[in-house]
């Protein structure tokens, strides 16, 4: 990880490895790190949770889902590795007694009703005025779920009041409603329902006399 235009290198001295480089953009690093320009440290301890963090960030690359899922395992990396390199109070730590409840009551708002920034975590918070960290850190607080299950949620409703009107087209519902693909509407809806859209439809349909 380094801070916005620092230059990076890499030695590789066992002939070769695996490694994930974190480069944030100069706004995403002030909302989370602040004015910070050096680190203290150059050196980050991967401690076993840092590890599982860094394991969790590749499993959800795999879904599909980059929106939401990936940045919430993304920042949530991002935010243990600043807690060891950065000294002194950031603005993770930073936050009015008694907001949590209004920030998530107009981040709901906004998916609910489809706001164009609901599309993905950083352009919500953007919108919200808030770190993308401290929106998905309130959400979990104040509903105990993440931001990113609590959409995942809404647009499962969605297809299935799709699904129930008779929609045919699996491949429009996944675009309509945001998925990366097919596959990955599928899979989400599998997993909330236990059932796959087919068999939802078919769950769904009006029963003839």
């Amino acid at each position: 990880m380094g801070v916005p235009g620092e230059e990076e290198r890499f030695a590789h001295p066992a002939g070769g490895d695996d490694c994930t480089s974190i480069g944030p953009t100069p706004a995403l690093w002030r909302v989370m790190a602040g004015d910070v320009t050096r680190l203290a440290t150059q050196s980050v301890y991967v401690d076993a949770r840092l590890d599982l963090a860094h394991r969790r960030l590749l499993a959800t690359a795999r879904t599909g889902d980059i929106g939401y899922a990936l940045t919430e395992e993304l920042l949530g990396l991002l935010a243990t590795a600043i807690g060891q390199v950065v000294s002194g109070p950031t603005p993770l730590g930073a936050q009015a007694p008694g907001t949590e409840a209004v920030l998530v009551a107009a981040a709901r708002q906004a998916i609910s009703e489809g706001h164009p920034a609901s599309e993905g975590l950083l352009p919500l918070a953007e919108l919200l005025g808030v770190s993308p960290y401290r929106l998905s850190r309130s959400f979990t607080r104040e509903l105990g779920v993440s931001v990113t299950r609590y959409r995942n949620r809404v647009r499962v409703g969605r297809a299935l009041d799709r699904l129930e009107g008779g929609e045919t087209s699996l491949g429009a519902l996944a675009a309509d409603l945001g998925f990366a693909d097919q596959a990955h509407l599928c899979r989400t809806v599998r997993q909330y329902l236990g059932r796959t859209p087919t068999a939802l439809r078919r769950l769904l349909a009006p029963r003839t006399p």
